[in-house]
């Protein structure tokens, strides 16, 4: 065999191919390769594994990974497959590409070679997307993570410090840097976001255990009990939205003045209540005192009356005493007179110290309705599911709840405004009140949806009835800017069942509520 040094590539090949045969052995890729290098005097190299490699790819492939699409699976594949020019970097980058899947990571739309060199493109400059995609990362850096890093100056240090790193970034050294930072912040983050999470998870806890013991301390102030039934009910609900509190703060303040100035009317009204009464009192005292006189002058007169010679000194005796009695007579009367008009006035104010007391009574009972639409709201909606199924069932009777959700409200929201979109929910409301009967409850259960509380009622009727509800939205148009807009909602139907929970029942027309949607939407379906 002559020497590799003086012999050419196809000459290598030819060589390559008639040993094969001489030696019989088969003609594969691996085969062929280390016979090649072996004539042509290369270092020897570790073979490939493709089907180790194509076995472990097409599982990871197949495979569900958090984060990481199918499409997205197909895109990164087919980059690897068109960037990678040589049997080894395309061997190199599928067994990374494989890894990455498998680690449940998702790697770059523009993966970087195992030897170090830059990410690289079909045609091999460095892409305008990669600059962009680092621009946007920047950004996120900035003006996301670095407002929720407040109480942690030192990572918000380091989140601008990667920002400005990764604009700035051009070499694959530089950017090899930057990924293994961003890996170790991303470690720093997520430790400081599960500390958030229990630092407001322990303060919630701890704002419902002072509401709650509020609440068993107050125990005759039904005014301070709606406004913690509010705040327990803004606690109570996940997860807590700026505009959800922004409502409810505004509903406090109204709800706060109202009872202030009831509370004042009441105060004064006790004021008035309680002079009454001392004045009251105060007269009782003069009339005891002016009866006691009259005693007096009575037992004086008796006296001169024992004493008397003659019957001129007895007439001058009997005429003061008719003049004592005359006056204990007037003082009497007028005493009567005052002290009817001051019972008179005690119950007027009684009357309007009721008046007042129920105003408040009303006013903390508004926090049980939802302002916009008047329905009750999920703690009003609570107590009256409480209260009916205690009922039915005591009577051994049926009820049914019905969810309903406005059908396609989001858009209605894009195309018309958010002050349309609530308008339509008064007049969904306000269609549905007028035609359930009067014994059923309707109440908001969260921003498109409601659910209609049905006693006494079997499960066909129920339907039935909320399909009316349907026809009658057909009839009564929603009128926006003189046009006219069709309501429609999906709903699901259940009737509640012997041993079952109220929330279970709810969960159960909710699924059925999403059938209703996938069926088509404007539908009822039964549970």
């Amino acid at each position: 065999m002559a020497s590799s040094n003086s012999m050419t590539p196809s000459e290598i090949a030819r060589e390559t191919l008639r040993q094969l045969a001489m030696r019989r052995t088969l003609p594969t890729p691996d085969n062929y390769r280390a016979l090649y290098d072996e004539i042509a005097g290369n270092p020897p190299v570790e073979p490939l594994h493709w089907s180790d490699l194509i076995r472990g790819l097409v599982a990871q492939y197949e495979a569900r990974h958090a984060g990481v699409t199918p499409a997205r699976k197909r895109k990164m594949l087919d980059h690897v497959l068109v960037s990678s020019g040589t049997p080894e970097k395309l061997f190199d980058r599928l067994q990374s590409l494989a890894k990455s899947w498998s680690q449940g990571g998702a790697a770059e739309d523009m993966p970087f070679v195992g030897d170090g060199a830059a990410p690289v493109a079909a045609g091999g400059a460095a892409p305008q997307a990669d600059a962009e995609m680092r621009e946007l990362f920047a950004q996120l850096l900035e003006n996301a993570v670095g407002v929720l890093l407040v109480d942690t100056p030192e990572l918000a240090q380091e989140a601008s410090a990667l920002s400005a790193d990764m604009r700035a970034a051009r070499t694959p050294e530089q950017i090899a840097g930057l990924a293994a930072r961003l890996k170790k912040f991303s470690y720093r983050l997520q430790f400081v976001a599960e500390d958030q999470a229990e630092l407001k998870a322990a303060l919630l806890h701890l704002l419902q255990l002072i509401i709650e013991n509020i609440n068993e301390l107050v125990v005759d102030d039904d005014w301070l009990h709606g406004q913690v039934s509010m705040v327990s009910d803004i606690v109570g609900q996940q997860p807590i939205s700026l505009r959800r509190l922004d409502d409810v703060e505004r509903r406090m303040k109204d709800l706060i003045y109202k009872q202030s100035a009831l509370k004042k009317n009441l105060n004064e009204a006790r004021d008035r209540l309680k002079a009454m009464l001392a004045a009251f009192v105060d007269r009782l005292a003069d009339l005891s005192s002016s009866t006691g006189h009259y005693h007096s002058k009575i037992e004086q007169c008796a006296e001169k009356i024992g004493r008397a010679g003659d019957i001129s000194e007895i007439s001058d005796v009997l005429d003061e005493v008719m003049s004592e009695t005359r006056i204990i007579q007037l003082n009497a009367q007028r005493s009567r007179d005052e002290l009817i008009e001051m019972r008179t006035r005690v119950e007027e104010a009684e009357k309007e110290i009721h008046r007042l007391h129920d105003e408040l009574t009303q006013a903390s009972d508004m926090v049980r309705h939802d302002p916009l639409t008047g329905t009750l709201n999920r703690k009003g909606m609570d107590e009256a599911v409480e209260r009916e199924v205690k009922r039915v069932r005591r009577h051994n009777e049926k009820i049914c709840v019905a969810l309903l959700d406005v059908d396609n409200f989001k858009k209605l929201n894009d195309s018309l405004g958010h002050q349309a979109g609530d308008q339509a929910l008064v007049h969904l409301a306000q269609v549905t009140q007028q035609t359930i009967r009067p014994q059923d409850t309707l109440a908001r259960y969260g921003g498109e949806e409601f659910i209609v509380l049905l006693p006494d009622t079997a499960l066909d009727d129920a339907v039935k009835a909320m399909v009316r509800v349907q026809r009658e939205l057909t009839r009564k148009f929603f009128l926006h800017k003189n046009d006219k807009i069709l309501i429609t909602f999906s709903c699901g139907v259940v009737e509640l069942a012997a041993d079952e929970v109220p929330n279970q029942a709810i969960k159960r027309a909710d699924d059925a509520m999403y059938l209703a949607k996938r069926a088509g939407k404007n539908r009822v379906v039964a549970a």
